[in-house]
This record gives C-alpha cells, structure tokens and sequence, in this order.
C-alpha cells in the first residue's frame, strides 16, 4: 500500500512538471538614456591626524580637533544646504620592527554636504583644526527628480521599440511585457584632493575652498524579457 502511495506521489508531482512547460518565444532586451546635468550637490571630507606615545592623549587631541571643527560647521549647518555629520574616529598602535608598541596614531573625520556650495566653500576655510582629505560632487534629489522622469520616459519608449521591431524581425506581430526592471544611476564622484582650481594661496585656513562641480550624467536603464505573439 505504502508503495501505491508513493507512486501515485510521484505521478502527481510528474503530471504538475509537465504542465509547466519551458517558456518560448521570449527574449531578453536592454535599453537607457541619458542626460548630462549641472551637479548642484557639493560633499567635503575633513580630516585630522595625531599620533604620541600614549593613546588617551592622541585620542584626547583628536577628540579636541573633531569639537573644535564640529562646533564651527554647526554654526553655519542648514537642513539641505548644509549638513554636518561625524565619520571615522580610528586609534592603532605603531610597532617597532622587533614587535613591540612604539606608540600611538589615530584619525577622525567630519564630513559636510548640501547645496549651499559657497557657504560650505567658505566653512571650510574657517576649520583650522582638520585638513581636506576628500570632495565630492554629485546631483541633490531635487535636481535628479527634474529630469529623471523624462529620461525614464525615454529609455522605456526606446525598450518598447527594440520589442516591437525584434519581434516583427523573428516573425512575430507583436509582444506582451514578461518582466521588466527600470534602475537610475548617477554615481558621487569623489577626488582625494580639493578641486582642479586649489592653488598655493588656497593653502591658507583664510581662504575658501576653490569649487568647480561640473557636469553629471543621469542614465536610467530599463532591462527584462518580452513574450513575442503571433
């Protein structure tokens, strides 16, 4: 009886595969558009380093440099225009080459961003207790929401026509949507140094920090299958 069950089992599930056979007809497509846009979003890395032989008082100096700066950025912080927030705060120890702890470095980060580019140009150089590790630039969610629908519109009509004409091509008269993803993608851009225009007089804290933002490139890629149909 127990083998009757089993086999019945085995039928059913045997009878369900088949009635799912694999899908024909169906390709794969991929389509994006692309717009070239005036980046508005300005982001600045600032960073101190100190080192001594004993480790509260490196992590006491960091400590001080980190109030100091945060203290200066919150002054001229606006919601969207000009964000401030803490990054990395790091201690390790330094070794002699027989092993042992010769002493102590450690680093710690501030980061600023937001739109209001010449207010965080001039922030910068009123932070005396950190240094310039890192600037981005890149698109606010503003600028990106005034042309990302268009070109969203454009990569999709230009994915319905690769549908329509391959699927004329393999001798079908039309096609249904199977599965469909549409993704947007205009990457920060990040240089290790402040910008192209930093020259010698901008080494002094007095000065604002020179800024060139440029271009950025909103690209909305639209990729999935279609089921063609006769």
């Amino acid at each position: 009886m127990k083998n009757k069950i089993v086999l019945l089992t085995l039928l059913a599930s045997t009878s369900v595969w088949a009635a799912d056979p694999p899908p024909q007809n169906v390709i794969g497509l991929s389509s994006s558009a692309s717009v070239e846009v005036t980046k508005d979003l300005l982001s600045v890395t600032l960073s101190a380093t100190r080192d001594g032989t004993d480790a509260a008082s490196v992590q006491s100096a960091l400590k001080q440099a980190l109030d100091a700066a945060l203290a200066e950025a919150k002054r001229a912080a606006k919601p969207g225009q000009i964000d401030v927030q803490t990054g990395n705060f790091s201690l390790f120890p330094r070794y002699s080459p027989k092993g042992g702890i010769t002493g102590w470095q450690g680093t710690a980060e501030l980061g600023i961003e937001g739109r209001d580019i010449p207010g965080i140009a001039k922030l910068t150089g009123r932070i005396t207790t950190m240094t310039i590790a890192r600037v981005g630039s890149g698109l606010s969610k503003e600028q990106r929401e005034k042309v990302e629908s268009a070109v969203a519109a454009e990569a999709i009509a230009s994915y319905r026509a690769k549908a329509t004409d391959y699927a004329k091509q393999f001798g079908f008269s039309g096609y249904t949507v199977r599965e469909v993803n549409v993704n947007s993608n205009e990457p920060m851009s990040y240089s290790s140094a402040p910008m192209v225009r930093m020259n010698a007089k901008s080494a002094d804290a007095s000065e604002s920090l020179p800024v060139e933002l440029g271009k950025g490139t909103v690209t909305v890629t639209v990729n999935g299958t279609v089921q063609m149909t006769k």
